[in-house]
């Protein structure tokens, strides 16, 4: 059987081993010990945001995608509500389509996926448009692996007493986001990016007043976010079959996150993993999309090499075949590809990707990666 190969992707990620063994076990969905190892991650997942006191975390089976769907179906109010969704990669097109589906009014301010949202501009839109009530934004966008100023966002937002829904899908549990700093309804996130567990389970850690209120909003019964919560509430299981497996491997991985001492010790990895990536791509004339200061550690994008024995497929099976999967771009400003920083991967392992650019790009007679 060929080597695992580690994977410079946004989710799903290398995962370390001891993450893996946890799902060797099966579990009861209504035993007593699987019903507190569940409770104890919920708790855990609001005290990461420092959101314990008012807000509750409600998990839903699926990726983060299901999670987002479910945060806006469920506290988007049917009526007398508006949507503004601040736009600037695929993802935040993704909610927009997703209110649209839902019968919910939005619009949409958007940026170039190069640019990060000016919170200046949303306080102006904010302040022409009274009927705007709550407002989406991603923290972190992967389209390109843009920062976007959250804390101003939100502070925004609060000011203008509006509601903020979060994307936190790709920067929750590596990149810093306090409920005190950063006022929010709720945000969605998932078990398969920067916790580090496996993929099929996201979670909403929504206000609980507003949660409460929510009852009968929903436009799903799989996706109802408050008769999940309520089931929970009720006798602490999930209503429909959980995904067991990737609950425990959650679990174990949240004790890894604690010993590598949280978010600032998982976001400095990542920072590593990042300058690494980025010094030993821009030696061999890759550029990056962003500039530094609204790039974030979690994935980056490189703009195509001009050189025309540069060909993305082969590029792609070379890296592959020296052990690294990497990930084809998305976007629609540049051609380009993007390499993860996310992972149980360490600065050792982005060197030794840096190593297999090099011998791949040799092997395919491309002298400079410069777009």
């Amino acid at each position: 059987m060929p080597p695992v190969p580690l994977l410079l992707t946004p989710g799903p990620l290398t995962t370390s081993d001891t993450v893996k063994e946890a799902m060797l076990r099966d579990w009861g969905s209504r035993d007593p010990d699987f019903i507190a190892m569940n409770s104890g991650i919920l708790e855990r997942l609001c005290g990461i945001v420092n959101a314990g006191l008012t807000h509750v975390a409600v998990p839903i089976q699926g990726s983060g995608t299901f999670a987002v769907e479910a945060m806006i179906g469920t506290l988007l109010p049917r009526s007398g509500a508006k949507l503004l969704v601040l736009v600037n990669g695929a993802y935040g097109h993704r909610m927009v389509k997703m209110a649209h589906i839902l019968g919910r009014p939005v619009e949409m301010m958007e940026w170039p996926e190069d640019a990060p949202v000016s919170p200046q501009k949303v306080d102006a839109r904010l302040g022409q448009d009274a009927s705007i009530t709550h407002v989406a934004v991603v923290q972190c966008e992967t389209t390109s692996g843009i920062l976007n100023p959250i804390e101003e966002i939100a502070d925004v937002v609060r000011k203008q007493r509006r509601a903020l829904f979060i994307d936190a899908m790709s920067a929750f549990g590596a990149l810093p986001l306090d409920l005190e700093k950063t006022p929010f309804l709720a945000l969605a996130a998932s078990s398969n990016k920067c916790l580090e567990g496996v993929p099929g389970l996201g979670f909403v850690i929504a206000q609980r007043e507003m949660l409460k209120a929510s009852k009968g909003n929903a436009h799903s019964l799989a996706l109802d976010l408050h008769d999940q919560w309520q089931g929970f509430q009720a006798n602490g299981q999930w209503r429909f079959t959980p995904p067991t497996h990737v609950v425990a491997a959650l679990a174990q991985a949240l004790d890894e996150f604690d010993a590598e001492g949280g978010v600032a010790g998982r976001g400095k990895r990542y920072r590593d993993n990042l300058r690494v990536l980025v010094s030993g791509m821009r030696a061999m004339g890759f550029q990056p999309l962003l500039p530094e200061a609204v790039q974030a550690p979690i994935i980056v994008t490189f703009r195509m090499p001009s050189d025309p024995a540069f060909d993305f497929q082969a590029f792609y099976r070379g890296m592959a075949g020296r052990g690294f999967l990497i990930y084809p771009g998305k976007l629609t400003v540049a051609d380009s590809f993007r390499m993860g920083c996310i992972g149980r991967l360490t600065a050792a392992d982005m060197q030794a990707a840096i190593e297999a650019v090099k011998s791949t790009l040799a092997e395919l007679g491309v002298a400079s990666g410069a777009p």
